[in-house]
């Protein structure tokens, strides 16, 4: 059996790359870390944005282990231009996996990317992985174990956030840990 920890970040000043956590959100990564402890985590992947792998690098440091950064968890970029409407967009790409706007992707090419992770991981020795990223992008992960994952389910995750996918065999078991 093999588990994989799927972590939506900590709360953040902001949605850039380099948005720093807040001092709640360094609160929350200390609370993660202690979450996490006891669950026999072996690798740590994350995305290159700060508030993700500093989210878990309290973790990483109780535990001795370094946390690798893979450009491939960056969050899906929806579209060029900031819409007023966002939202609205964002549920039609969970409707329409191949719905890509201008400039952005679809959500089927950016769960493609964030999932050859997810196999990457699962494809070498590791027991009990943590992979963190933002909401989106862990979403669509979940979503392509559990078709019925969508808008709704995105739009309930907190920050942090805590999902663990269980690998039995060829089966899947998909269960929110986190609660707040």
């Amino acid at each position: 059996m093999k588990h994989l920890y799927i972590v939506r970040h900590c709360q953040a000043e902001g949605q850039s790359a380099a948005a720093k956590l807040t001092d709640a959100g360094r609160q929350q990564a200390d609370q993660l870390a202690e979450f996490l402890s006891d669950k026999h985590i072996d690798h740590i992947v994350a995305s290159p944005y700060e508030r993700a792998y500093r989210s878990i690098t309290p973790l990483a440091q109780k535990l001795g282990l370094k946390v690798v950064l893979d450009d491939r968890l960056t969050e899906r970029v929806l579209c060029s231009e900031n819409r007023p409407d966002w939202r609205d967009m964002l549920q039609r790409t969970y409707d329409d996996l191949d719905l890509c706007y201008e400039g952005g992707e679809s959500s089927n090419t950016a769960m493609r990317r964030a999932v050859s992770v997810m196999m990457e991981v699962l494809n070498r020795d590791h027991k009990n992985a943590v992979i963190v990223s933002r909401g989106n992008l862990m979403s669509l992960m979940l979503k392509h174990f559990d078709h019925r994952i969508g808008f709704s389910e995105w739009e309930a995750m907190s920050n942090p956030d805590v999902y663990r996918i269980a690998f039995i065999d060829d089966a899947t078991s998909i269960e929110r840990m986190w609660r707040e």
